[in-house]
């Protein structure tokens, strides 16, 4: 997979790292890049195309995919962290995490799996996390839906493997973006993150891991969870 001439669509391109996905691919040479949004006048990258998305409603997808034909790399970029727990939290919060993280990046790979295949294979991009390894008190429904984008990006690579598309995920830690802007930890350059991405794609990788931190995480997997978790007691 080539950047260069490619047909790049990227969801969530009006800020952050998706904004910053648009300024790369054009910067590499992509001959078209769609930088879509729930509101497409938000989206200032010069030279790309607008188009109107909101992932959580599949008559939307299915409607952009009609509308690039001619797509050759599907960027899942779109996210939202509704700093939501699973056990006394708003349910609406939680589903409105499912369906950015999960039902709307399946909706995505279902729309666009037969206009990559038309179009000689591409490639798809899933932006994870490394909490789709791990869950964080305060913000549990995120990490049950990026743990959910990441099999989901599993399960597709197989599926899609056929019909010659690369399927990649990337988890990173922090990104000094708009959504992290609300941590006092070290954040990642989101320009370097896209960059890595990019990079992997065009070196036919199934996973970018972005940061020291992320890797961490990952291996942590293999390890006893509680070498990981502190767990407080309980009172008395």
């Amino acid at each position: 997979m080539r950047i260069s001439g490619s047909i790049a669509l990227v969801t969530g391109a009006n800020r952050g790292i998706g904004r910053h996905f648009t300024e790369e691919l054009l910067k590499r040479g992509a001959a078209k890049v769609y930088a879509t949004a729930r509101d497409p006048e938000l989206i200032d990258t010069p030279g790309v195309e607008r188009l109107r998305l909101d992932i959580t409603d599949q008559e939307a997808i299915e409607t952009v995919a009609a509308a690039a034909p001619d797509t050759t790399l599907l960027i899942n970029n779109a996210g939202v962290n509704t700093w939501t727990n699973l056990v006394d939290g708003d349910l609406a919060k939680i589903r409105l995490e499912l369906a950015t993280h999960f039902y709307g990046p399946l909706g995505m790979a279902r729309a666009f799996a037969p206009v990559l295949a038309g179009n000689g294979g591409g490639a798809i991009l899933n932006v994870l996390s490394a909490m789709s390894w791990f869950s964080y008190d305060g913000a549990n429904a995120y990490g049950v839906g990026k743990a959910a984008g990441w099999s989901l990006t599993n399960g597709i690579r197989i599926e899609l493997a056929g019909q010659g598309t690369l399927v990649t995920g990337l988890h990173l830690g922090a990104a000094d973006t708009d959504m992290s802007a609300g941590y006092d930890g070290d954040k990642m350059d989101p320009a370097e993150i896209v960059r890595l991405a990019l990079d992997g794609i065009e070196a036919g990788k199934l996973e970018v891991v972005a940061d020291e931190w992320s890797a961490h995480v990952k291996a942590s997997l293999a390890a006893d969870p509680s070498a990981f978790y502190y767990l407080a007691p309980a009172a008395g």
